[in-house]
């Protein structure tokens, strides 16, 4: 328990998400990271090159840090849940606690991960979708409508000549991983106080 919420520290030093766009005239890719508390390019020149090609066909500006209340609560959130984790994993480990307030805890986890994917989809929504009118570009779909511009929460779509794909990354991985050791903590206990009763 100890050891699966301190992975959840591990956002605070590796992406959580990964978005990567291949086309023939950026054939190394551009990338963009989303951290818990800020969004940072492959290298220095990715967001910018991202901005530049964005304007033309309407789209706005990858938000600053400060543009987003994201970037200020989720550090709380994910800091706190690492903390209260830890306190629980110490206090289960000095039998102080039911080891139900471990799956309380990744219940309560799972949910703020939950939460925390359906508000990333709202923006890249917004992002792909809220276009200017008077962009330089404006392209229809099939049906005559404007095209709209929303890289995939997960997965690979192309969009115009872009390949763009979106895939969880280390910080990810590692919150997943945590929840694990968060679970098979929970079924430890539950077992170890079974047999503890039964003797």
């Amino acid at each position: 328990m100890i050891i699966g919420s301190a992975l959840l520290l591990g956002l605070f030093y590796f992406p959580l998400w990964d978005i990567e766009l291949i086309a023939p005239q950026y054939p190394e890719g551009l990338g963009m990271d989303i951290y818990i508390d800020d969004i940072k390019g492959g290298t220095e020149f990715d967001l910018p090159n991202i901005d530049g090609l964005n304007h033309y066909i309407g789209m706005k500006k990858i938000p600053k840090a400060h543009e987003m209340w994201e970037f200020t609560v989720f550090p709380i959130v994910v800091g706190a849940m690492a903390g209260i984790g830890i306190l629980l994993g110490i206090l289960g480990f000095m039998k102080k606690i039911n080891p139900k307030a471990f799956l309380i805890w990744l219940i309560v986890m799972s949910v703020l991960g939950v939460l925390g994917m359906y508000d990333f989809n709202l923006w890249l929504t917004d992002y792909g979708t809220d276009l200017d009118p008077d962009a330089s570009i404006r392209l229809l779909d099939a049906e005559g409508n404007p095209m709209t511009y929303k890289p995939p929460l997960i997965g690979h779509v192309k969009l115009l000549n872009f390949d763009v794909d979106s895939w969880p990354h280390i910080g990810a991985y590692m919150m997943f991983a945590g929840m694990i050791l968060t679970f098979i903590a929970y079924l430890v206990g539950i077992k170890s106080k079974k047999k503890s009763i039964s003797s």
